[in-house]
């Protein structure tokens, strides 16, 4: 039987657990309905961040360009981004509208003339004789054509129109991010104390350190993804409009976010080589054949140039980390996958110099105790 003593020290224990445990509870319904809250804004103000890192550099030149004026400066940038953005989207959206309009228009009047594939089509390795076969019933009898194939001409008039509405979402979406970057950007010294504070906070002395890191990384991730895919697509884009390829500024940025999304432009490529072997002649296609080549494989020897630069992180480690983030995450895992890998790169150097540094020590350790036990007159028996 229990004494009152222990009796009102259970009591005590459960009011408290029970105290804890509503506290708990609380606190975790407040957390889960902040986030939903703010949960809309998340991704935009990472984006922000992201852009106002990368954009940094920029917005210093300039406001010494400007005598100081740090808000003009990141407003000018900001601004110029938003245009940036909407004015390729407004060319491509205008000239997919112009196209669609024109097609519909031409197919009402009935009058369709489609040029028939020549031999050269034919000749094409794997997929030419079927390849021949659709575009000469095409150009026969395009009524048969399109009820043959309009289950799959549905699915692309479907993807299409969702490629675009989520085109227009992202768009949305940078251009708030511009915005919150250029107000990051105004006050980045607040900014970057405020984030080197709470890194402190949650890292302790390493944690001004991996900030800095964090941004470094960014930039790296930007010059060594973005900027390779970037040059990419001027290369391949400056051989399709040499050679009059239809819809290469189409296709261009298709290379560009082929790039970003790491993978091959090939992807692209390979067609329009099929296509340009078909209608042009032998020596100007070889011509473009190897110039898109070497732009598509162009990747190989710009990523180690670019990427890792100003990061004391080795350039694979960066690039798993940019990889494995996009597929797990999208586009702005690239950034984040980096950046968290980085940091995991930089506690595994930290914990071996700490085992280094305590075996060091241990050793000078023992050495000073074997010279002090072989020292002339000292009694080990006297200590």
């Amino acid at each position: 039987m229990e004494n009152p003593m222990q009796h009102n020290q259970n009591k005590l224990f459960i009011s408290n657990m029970m105290e804890s445990a509503i506290r708990i509870g609380l606190l975790f319904i407040l957390i889960v309905w902040t986030f939903d809250i703010i949960k809309p804004f998340v991704i935009p103000v990472l984006w922000g961040a992201i852009i106002a890192v990368a954009l940094m550099p920029i917005t210093q030149k300039l406001e010494r360009a400007l005598k100081g004026r740090r808000g003009l400066a990141a407003s000018i940038l900001a601004l110029a981004g938003i245009i940036l953005l909407i004015a390729p989207f407004w060319i491509v959206s205008s000239s997919i509208f112009d196209g669609v309009t024109h097609m519909i228009e031409v197919l009402q009047s009935g009058d369709v003339d489609i040029p028939g594939p020549t031999q050269k089509v034919a000749d094409i390795p794997l997929i030419g004789d079927k390849l021949y076969d659709i575009w000469a019933l095409f150009a026969t009898n395009l009524e048969k054509a399109v009820l043959h194939f309009l289950p799959q001409i549905k699915t692309g008039v479907t993807a299409a129109a969702g490629m675009l509405g989520s085109s227009l979402g992202s768009l949305v979406m940078f251009i708030i991010s511009l915005a919150i970057a250029g107000g990051f950007m105004a006050h980045a010294e607040k900014s970057a104390a405020a984030v080197s504070t709470v890194a402190v906070r949650v890292a302790g002395k390493h944690g001004e350190e991996w900030t800095s890191l964090t941004a470094a990384t960014i930039r790296s991730v930007l010059l060594g993804v973005v900027g390779v895919a970037f040059i990419q697509s001027i290369l391949i884009g400056s051989a399709l409009f040499t050679f009059s390829i239809p819809a290469a500024g189409i296709f261009t940025f298709i290379v560009f976010i082929l790039g970003i999304a790491q993978l091959p432009p090939l992807l692209v490529v390979l067609p329009l080589i099929f296509y340009v072997f078909s209608t042009h002649d032998s020596t100007p296609a070889t011509i473009f054949t190897v110039w898109v080549l070497i732009a598509g494989i162009s990747d190989s020897f710009l990523k180690p140039m670019l990427m890792g630069r100003g990061v004391d992180v080795p350039m694979p480690v960066i690039l798993i980390g940019a990889i494995g983030g996009m597929i797990t995450a999208g586009i702005i895992g690239l950034f984040l996958g980096a950046v968290i890998l980085a940091i995991w790169y930089e506690l595994f150097i930290t914990w071996l110099k700490t085992e280094e540094e305590a075996t060091t020590g241990s050793q000078a350790l023992n050495k000073a105790e074997d010279k002090l036990v072989t020292a002339p007159g000292h009694d080990g028996a006297n200590e």
